[in-house]
């Protein structure tokens, strides 16, 4: 028998530590990160109990009479332990259902967490969201570098990392995220008329929070920040939640020269560079340029999953 309750802030050491023993947690789920931005998105997140015994946790935020998984997170399904079987998943998704119902919520939008981020395979949710009628809303493609095994890099952007080597561009670890982000958001507005989700003041929170997983890595030039990119680094995946570079960057290959070292620095310790999405309007429009700029560092698509449930 599952039983759900909802998240309040003295399940917090439960809830966390959880999430930290599961088979496809990561600190992005743990309450210390969902939390910074509670002013945004009205909590909603739910337990479930086998028997007294927790065995799932969803992050979720409410959007009017709709349930999100979560609306601040990237991705953010369930997360299961050891214990979770596919009944049990089957059932949770019954008693989710049930939940909606009583507290008069009318849709579910379910993002999957991507199978790279799994420690042991965790995709009974996939089955069940198919079983129980689920539609597909989107799917977007992201660029992800096997690091023990990666494609080799075109000529041309090997030839970029040598002349930034030549031009003497700098690679560091950095604790400068109001540069960082003043970078990026200047680049966002040019060619794309939006700006980064997080300040320089949230990602200090975070990085206090979190520490070595959150890293600022920068490319220097003559003494100034060219190009950067903030990293998410998973126990076994490292992502780049925001890459920038400004003109001059681009001109002497300092963002090649950054990607290409921090792949070199990782890949004794990870498996997987994930760099995220290239897709617009739903995942229906591919940024080719975007994904190219990705595919050259010789990564493949891994998607990231939408799904939706109407009652």
């Amino acid at each position: 028998m599952i039983d759900a309750i909802l998240y309040t802030p003295k399940y917090q050491k439960e809830w966390d530590a959880f999430v930290q023993s599961s088979k496809n947690g990561i600190f992005m789920f743990e309450r210390g990160f969902m939390d910074y931005h509670s002013d945004r998105f009205k909590d909603n997140s739910l337990m479930f109990y086998n028997e007294d015994e927790l065995i799932a946790v969803l992050p979720a935020s409410l959007h009017g009479d709709e349930l999100r998984s979560h609306g601040g997170l990237t991705y953010g399904g369930f997360i299961t332990n050891d214990k979770m079987k596919q009944h049990h998943m089957n059932d949770c998704f019954e008693e989710l259902k049930a939940y909606m119902r009583e507290n008069n919520l009318s849709k579910l939008v379910y993002k999957l967490i991507p199978h790279i981020y799994h420690k042991q395979s965790a995709e009974e949710d996939l089955y069940s969201l198919y079983k129980t009628g689920a539609k597909l809303l989107k799917i977007e493609p992201s660029t992800t570098v096997l690091l023990k095994n990666p494609l080799k890099m075109p000529k041309g952007r090997k030839a970029q990392v040598s002349r930034a080597k030549r031009e003497g561009v700098e690679i560091k670890e950095s604790d400068d995220f109001e540069n960082f982000i003043e970078l990026e958001n200047s680049i966002l507005s040019e060619h794309h008329n939006t700006k980064a989700v997080h300040t320089a003041e949230e990602l200090r929170l975070l990085k206090s929070r979190f520490d070595n997983k959150i890293q600022l890595w920068i490319a220097e030039y003559q003494g100034q920040m060219i190009a950067g990119t903030l990293l998410f680094v998973y126990d076994d995946v490292v992502h780049t939640q925001y890459m920038a570079a400004n003109d001059t960057a681009r001109e002497i290959g300092a963002l090649d020269l950054l990607i290409k070292t921090l792949m070199d620095q990782f890949s004794e310790t990870k498996t997987y560079f994930d760099f995220g999405i290239s897709s617009e309007d739903m995942g229906t429009f591919l940024n080719e340029g975007l994904i190219a700029q990705k595919e050259g560092f010789g990564g493949r698509t891994t998607i990231y999953q939408t799904w939706e449930i109407n009652l």
